[in-house]
């Protein structure tokens, strides 16, 4: 099952680089254990949750391509390592600390947390994919300040307030 969800997310990213045209962090897994810890403490569904971690998470594997690009650092299957990388640093560390792969903490089948990391993953991709169209239509211009932002952030909301209403 865990094979399945990450070539999902490999298949997800591979193409982003193009939409949207730093060396793994562990810094980064601790503070989304802290982030969920808090945010079960303060009752916000994993499901939520995993939409923001998710949208984190393609941030930083987009910003380490740019970072590899940037450097002249190529090689063989590099997208799919760093998304891999990423990801396993993420979900690995998770599981062994129980926040993953608690029994009945299922939406769809799919854990919660793994499933809003994947909505987060597609949603931001989404909203990555939007902006591109909309500054293709504008003559490479966006139509308003802060663009980039907003509609990526646009479908993570949507996301997260259907997610709210359907685990309540």
């Amino acid at each position: 099952m865990i094979y399945l969800i990450l070539a999902s997310m490999v298949l997800v990213l591979i193409p982003l680089n193009k939409v949207l045209a730093v060396a793994v962090c562990p810094v980064c897994t601790v503070a989304a254990g802290a982030a969920l810890g808090l945010s079960r403490y303060l009752g916000v569904d994993d499901t939520i949750t995993g939409v923001w971690i998710g949208a984190l998470m393609v941030s930083l594997v987009v910003l380490t391509i740019r970072w590899l690009d940037k450097k002249k650092i190529k090689f063989y299957f590099r997208k799919i390592l760093v998304v891999l990388i990423y990801y396993l640093s993420l979900i690995i560390p998770l599981y062994k600390l129980d926040f993953v792969g608690i029994k009945n903490n299922t939406f769809c089948g799919i854990d919660k947390l793994i499933f809003g990391i994947l909505a987060g993953t597609f949603g931001i991709w989404i909203g990555a994919f939007m902006h591109k169209e909309l500054k293709k239509k504008n003559n490479d211009k966006v139509y308003f300040p802060f663009q980039p932002v907003v509609v990526a952030i646009l479908p993570l909301i949507i996301f997260s307030v259907i997610l709210y209403f359907a685990t309540k």
